[in-house]
């Protein structure tokens, strides 16, 4: 397994120390993601999507429980992350932008090449010398998505990076990224509120209940693939995917997890 997870919780303090008010953002998470895999997470708003997703990249500490990520080629497993925004750097343009990210992660005369088969892969070879502000927010994602596949990650975060696009900017960039992610095969773990966006990404769906998060329950999408955007999300079996995680999240939402 690339990412497994046993008895995973996180609670955060008030002030910083365990003597403030507690808030508990997921508790008790048992999963496994397998190499190549593409994991959507998704609930309600509050149950510990992003806490979670920045606890599997290194920048918070668990809690509770087990997490082990497993190496890839490399000593330690190369990790990326797209955020809900770009986080691109103003001052430098889109070119500089990936190649900064590259910089000691490939031989000089193979960096420039990365660089513009990254930007070719996303189709901004023209806009290679532009600034973020010159840009569309939808290209802005365009070159953080490019700018992680670059560095070819074991494993790719992705924390809503779509919530803030049009629909149908959101659409040709989801179309993008199962592009991307089918030739290169990084394990993708993706956030998201949107349920249409987790069945036509994922391979696998966790469905968490509100805080603490808690998995609710686990759904395979076996839509095959390749799949297309739009003409996927109109099949029968999509939509019949669609309406069975929209239930797993009505009901009970007041229901406590187990003990």
């Amino acid at each position: 397994m690339q990412i497994r997870a046993r008895d995973l919780g996180k609670t955060f303090y008030q002030n910083g120390h365990q003597r403030g008010r507690e808030t508990q953002a997921y508790a008790g998470l048992d999963f496994d993601v397998a190499p190549g895999e593409f994991l959507c997470i998704l609930g309600p708003i509050g149950c510990g999507k992003t806490s979670l997703l920045r606890t599997l990249a290194g920048l918070e500490k668990p809690s509770s429980g087990e997490l082990h990520i497993a190496p890839g080629e490399a000593a330690a497993p190369r990790v990326g992350m797209v955020f809900q925004e770009h986080g691109l750097f103003p001052w430098m343009t889109v070119r500089d932008n990936v190649r900064f990210l590259l910089e000691g992660d490939a031989q000089p005369g193979d960096l420039d090449g990365r660089v513009k088969q990254a930007l070719a892969d996303v189709g901004l070879t023209d806009f290679a010398a532009y600034y973020p502000h010159q840009l569309s927010g939808g290209m802005c994602q365009r070159v953080s998505i490019a700018r992680s596949f670059a560095g070819e990650p074991d494993i790719l975060l992705m924390d809503e990076p779509f919530v803030f696009l049009d629909y149908q900017t959101r659409l040709a960039l989801q179309a993008l990224l199962l592009d991307l992610w089918r030739r290169q095969r990084s394990t993708v773990v993706f956030v998201t509120h949107d349920i249409e966006e987790a069945v036509l990404l994922a391979d696998r769906i966790l469905v968490l209940g509100p805080r603490p998060g808690y998995i609710r329950r686990e759904i395979a999408v076996d839509i095959p693939r390749p799949r297309r955007v739009p003409e996927t999300t109109l099949e029968p079996h999509f939509r019949a995917l669609v309406a069975e995680v929209m239930d797993v999240l009505r009901v009970g939402e007041a229901v406590e997890p187990a003990p």
